[in-house]
């Protein structure tokens, strides 16, 4: 047997002290930086990586040539080199976790039909699944609620339920976190996040993953290296392979001085989100520094890093400090866990916030803390900050601008007029519908979530109500937030106002608020209006709240409940009253706002170790009667019982070991869509509900499921008949080959035409594979925004699209196309769709170089109706050389599989 080669850099591996009285080994960066000088002032961000770099070091998948690459690290060279990143462990969320282990399934019944071990087919780093997306809010507004909900989540997805229990049982490495403990993010923050790990050769490294969420870079907040992938490339890292990516510029955030009294981390992050979208930071790592940065709490990082999408970053660092460590030590850590921690980070010479000129950083952003306002954001995506004092102004513009104006094209007289429903609730435009202390941006906030339960005890106090009508909801991040507003006194009063605990998962957010009234939806479709939500969270593309709500803003707990009380965004709450109180005196904002000193005084209840270390021991010994309940099926091979929620995927269909000869490019392809900028992986990929009257709707119609058991996209992830006849099926997506109306608006829905006449696209996308003819598709800029949604790119290659051509692309969805075989292709600068005339009726030919290079160029030839063609150079969006082998593979799912079982 072939000995292990020697460790290039054996010499960096040395001692350090994880007790006062214990030591333990690490590959020393300061060792390193001996060699490599500029080691000492890379980004922290960078060197975590470099470590990952070369502690796996093997001459394999990790070279030395690839350790000095990194190590010699400058801030605005070239990026041409990429890095092989091995993380310590994956997170899932169960709506991309369960696809993701149906993949794993498929590929070991492949193994066993090929007379191999599936056994072969096992995760080789811990991975975590956390049941969080599937609770929808049916039941709102009542101390039953949460029960209710709780049940009828277990009742709609037992048949996935069972399925994660069979993987259990399965996979030697897999681990679940039931329904009911909170958000991924959350748990992850509190819980699965260890610090520091120590492998089987006594060796200590850095916490780092990825996850199948985007918002996995809440985890940045904690010094943990991490971002979001699709479940495409997780499933890749769990099986071995490093993730790979371009050597990234990254951007220093410099932070001064003090957020002003009466402003929240939520109006911060709001803040850096506006700016970092202006500065164009998709692909880079940002990383916070400054004395600003060092006075935040933690939460408060955590709040900003987990909004790394929504500013367009791989990830929001912040480095290790003493506040880091005080929240290890508060969230129930053990003494060994956290002195290990704390003594690992000073020993590589990493531990404390830097200050402006430590660190060279590719470019440096500055923002004034004290600058910062009180803020919301929308009504359509999550970087259009307003001002609180400009919002209502704002929304009267929009309900008027243009469509293209990101406005509402409605006329203003409508502004003011009131609708009554049957039952004569009265309703105008701009009234709060769904008002939602929800999702993973505020949830590991205990410094707004106290704030939102003081507004609301001085609210009841004052003697102001919610109206009835509005869906108010709480569905806190873990059990703990609960726990530390029941022990602080202040549930009594957000219940009183309608905010019962509904939920502990991501809700509103994601698209699982739950229905309206069908008087109120009726009302809203027959006169048009633009009705409004209020949430705490962190997204609000179109018709991803609610089909039937236009308006939708993110703002921090205590204004999601002011605004509830509000009842309407046109209402200025920095000038007119919140509303009115006993005898009908008017209660301002101001009146009711809380101050720092009163949210200060209740933290104490937040951050208590034994409540967190006796709610997470709960996990594996009292983990519900529901979950309880679940059985699974035994055995190392599924056997795919018939199901509309679980089926077996057909990506390895016809299988062989040696990849078939592939055709280069794309041949005689039609135009299954014209998108302009900004289309989003919720337009894309299933989310949410959808109608009988839809093609998924009519599947299940067909397979005996009736309208009221369809439950959501997201839920029937696992099931790729579902999700196929719902990928590019949003009731908002505007595909601009269809032709305008009278009015100059075009037809919202997933429609296309096929031979001139109107279709969904799946009907069309059917019809094209029966004739054997491929399918393209056009768009414009930032293509793929949004959840790192590996059904966007798993459902484009089902309907037999072959290549996206766009003007630039998200960073996630660009890797999850290549994972899937489907080409990204980029406009040179200057050139659109548009600028090129098409209509969608041209036939498409891609040509690609017999040596494809890692963004090299591609030759698009159009061929018109009339007969005349047009040749147009293209930039090939397969950046990575290992990125090139995933496409002749057709994908990294069949790539990977063939490596295992060679193996």
């Amino acid at each position: 047997m072939q000995k292990p080669a020697a460790h290039a850099f054996a010499s960096t591996r040395a001692e350090f002290k994880t007790a006062p009285a214990k030591s333990g080994q690490l590959f020393s960066l300061p060792k390193l930086a001996e060699t490599f000088p500029n080691v000492a002032r890379m980004p922290i961000s960078m060197r975590i990586v470099l470590e990952s770099v070369l502690r796996n070091c093997d001459g394999r998948k990790v070279t030395a040539e690839h350790v000095e690459q990194l190590a010699n690290w400058k801030p605005n060279a070239p990026r041409v080199d990429e890095i092989p990143f091995v993380v310590a462990r994956v997170v899932l969320q169960d709506f991309t976790g369960v696809p993701l282990l149906a993949d794993l399934a498929a590929m070991r019944n492949v193994a066993a039909s090929l007379g191999k071990n599936p056994k072969a087919i096992e995760p080789l780093v811990p991975v975590d699944l956390v049941v969080d997306h599937s609770v929808m809010i049916d039941h709102y507004g009542t101390k039953k609620a949460l029960d209710l909900n709780m049940k009828l989540e277990f009742e709609r997805n037992r048949e996935r339920y069972e399925f994660m229990k069979w993987g259990m049982q399965a996979f030697d490495t897999f681990g679940v976190v039931p329904p009911g403990f909170g958000i991924v993010h959350q748990v992850n923050l509190e819980y699965l996040a260890r610090g520091v790990h120590k492998g089987r050769d006594g060796v200590y490294y850095p916490d780092s993953l990825v996850g199948t969420d985007s918002h996995t870079t809440m985890i940045n907040g904690i010094g943990v290296v991490g971002w979001g992938v699709g479940g495409i490339e997780a499933e890749a890292g769990m099986l071995g392979q490093p993730v790979y990516m371009l050597t990234p510029d990254v951007v220093g955030f410099e932070l001064t001085g003090r957020l002003r009294e009466g402003v929240t981390a939520t109006d911060l992050v709001l803040t850096v989100t506006e700016i970092l979208r202006k500065h164009k930071v998709v692909g880079k790592f940002v990383e916070f520094f400054g004395e600003g940065t060092a006075s935040l709490a933690l939460p408060d990082r955590a709040t900003i890093a987990n909004m790394a999408p929504e500013y367009g970053a791989t990830m929001g660092f912040f480095p290790v400090d003493e506040k880091t460590v005080a929240y290890f030590k508060g969230t129930g850590r053990t003494k060994a866990e956290v002195d290990a921690f704390e003594g690992y980070w000073r020993a590589q010479q990493m531990f404390g916030v830097p200050k402006a000129g430590d660190i060279d950083y590719t470019s440096v952003v500055t923002l004034d803390l004290g600058s910062v306002v009180p803020s919301l954001a929308g009504p359509k995506r999550p970087q259009d900050r307003i001002a609180i004092n400009d919002l209502s102004t704002k929304f009267g513009e929009l309900f008027s601008k243009p469509i293209a104006d990101n406005g509402f094209n409605q006329p203003a007289e409508k502004l003011t007029r009131p609708y009554v429903t049957d039952s004569g609730v009265p309703v105008k435009n701009g009234d709060v519908l769904i008002a939602a202390i929800t999702s993973c941006t505020n949830t590991s906030n205990p410094g707004v979530l106290l704030a939102a339960g003081l507004l609301a005890k001085k609210a009841v106090e004052a003697g102001l109500t919610v109206a009835p009508h509005i869906k108010t909801s709480l569905a806190p991040g873990s059990r703990i937030v609960t726990e530390y507003l029941t022990k602080a006194g202040l549930l009594p009063y957000l219940e009183k106002l309608g905010f019962n605990v509904a939920a502990y998962g991501c809700t509103t957010c994601i698209g699982n608020a739950g229905d309206l009234t069908p008087e109120l939806n009726r009302l809203i479709q027959d006169n048009d209006l633009v009705c409004a939500a209020v949430l705490s969270g962190n997204r609000n593309f179109e018709a991803r709240i609610h089909p039937n709500l236009k308006a939708n803003f993110l703002a921090s707990p205590p204004l999601v409940v002011a605004y509830a009380i509000a009842g309407n965004v046109t209402r200025d709450l920095m000038t007119q009253p919140v509303g009115f109180g006993k005898k009908g005196q008017p209660v301002y904002l101001g009146d009711i706002w809380p101050s720092s000193d009163e949210i200060y005084a209740l933290m104490k209840f937040a951050m208590d170790a034994d409540a967190f270390k006796a709610n997470y021991d709960k996990v594996a010994t009292e983990p519900g009667k529901l979950w309880k309940a679940i059985k699974g099926t035994k055995g190392q091979v599924y056997d795919w019982p018939r199901s509309t929620y679980i089926a077996q995927p057909p990506f390895f269909a016809d299988f062989t070991m040696e990849p078939k000869q592939l055709v280069s490019g794309v041949q005689g392809a039609k135009v299954m869509a014209l998108f302009g900028d900004s289309i989003t992986t919720d337009h894309i990929s299933p989310a949410g509900s959808f109608k009988e009257t839809t093609p998924a709707g009519k599947y299940l119609i067909a397979h005996g499921v009736h309208k009221a058991d369809f439950n959501s996209y997201g839920a029937r992830r696992g099931n790729h008949d579902v999700m196929m006849r719902g990928t590019f099926a949003n009731v908002r997506v505007k595909n601009l080959m269809l032709p305008a109306g009278a009015d100059g608006s075009r037809p919202e829905g997933g429609y296309t035409l096929k031979d001139g006449v109107q279709t969904t696209i799946y009907d069309a996308a059917m019809a094209y594979i029966a004739e054997g003819r491929p399918t393209v598709i056009f768009a414009g800029e930032e293509y793929g925004t949004g959840s790192s949604r590996d059904w966007a790119a798993k459902g484009t290659q089902l309907l037999g699209i072959k290549a996206v051509i766009a003007r630039s692309f998200e960073r996630i969805h660009r890797s999850n196309l290549i994972g899937m075989g489907v080409l990204p292709l980029q406009f040179k600068a200057g050139v659109s769709w548009e600028t090129l005339g098409l209509t969608g009726a041209e036939t498409v030919d891609i040509a690609l170089a017999d040596d494809i290079k890692p963004q090299g160029d591609a030759l698009m030839t159009i061929t018109r109706a009339d007969g005349s063609t047009q040749a147009v150079p293209l930039t090939l969006r397969i950046d990575t050389a290992i990125e090139v082998d995933y496409y002749f593979h057709g994908g990294i799912l069949p790539f990977v599989l063939r490596q295992l079982l060679a193996a």
